[in-house]
């Protein structure tokens, strides 16, 4: 009996240390966080399966080392990291435009599925998604002067996954001090 329970442990053991041998991480992208001490790396886990088990961005903190993570949907998809720093206004965030909603609850994420605004505090301590969930984003681009984001996109009003006539676009202006929708076109 003794000798079948250390068989079992043993091939357990092996079973589970050779389950992990081939997970990789990939560092994309690093991005400088201008006027903060902060690096921001994104991160992409993978095991034998073609699909990442993780995606994450992660703040490093360059003077000691310390890091937060900020985790997103392993099938969801980054398009765009930008640092939106206007010093008259008091403004230094981080503009990310990304999937991480799956609307049809079908497979995940894919690129049938819309595009959010997430805005993320220079040290990655505040998260905050400015876009509705089903709203497909479009284009976007930030106003220097009056420290606004103005975004287009279109909602799916007849929800058949596709850009037609019968859906709703819209042009939508935020305030990047505040983080709250300004005005709806």
């Amino acid at each position: 009996m003794k000798q079948i329970f250390i068989t079992v442990l043993s091939i357990f053991t092996l079973t589970a240390y050779g389950q992990d041998k081939n997970n990789y991480v990939h560092f994309n992208r690093l991005t400088e966080v201008e006027g903060t001490d902060y690096v921001i790396a994104s991160v992409e886990n993978w095991g034998k399966m073609p699909d990442a088990k993780n995606k994450y961005l992660l703040f490093i903190n360059t003077k000691n080392g310390q890091t937060k993570q900020v985790d997103f949907p392993s099938d969801g998809y980054f398009e765009k990291l930008e640092q939106v720093k206007i010093d008259h206004l008091g403004i230094n965030q981080i503009i990310i435009s990304a999937q991480t909603i799956d609307l049809d609850e079908k497979k995940g994420i894919d690129w049938n599925d819309p595009k959010q605004i997430i805005i993320l505090s220079t040290d990655g301590q505040k998260r905050t998604q400015l876009t509705d969930n089903k709203l497909f984003v479009r284009t976007w681009v930030v106003n220097k002067q009056t420290g606004t984001l103005v975004v287009t996109g279109h909602y799916d009003t007849n929800n058949n996954n596709k850009y037609d006539k019968t859906d709703k676009n819209e042009i939508s202006i935020y305030d990047l001090k505040t983080l709250r929708l300004v005005s709806k076109i």
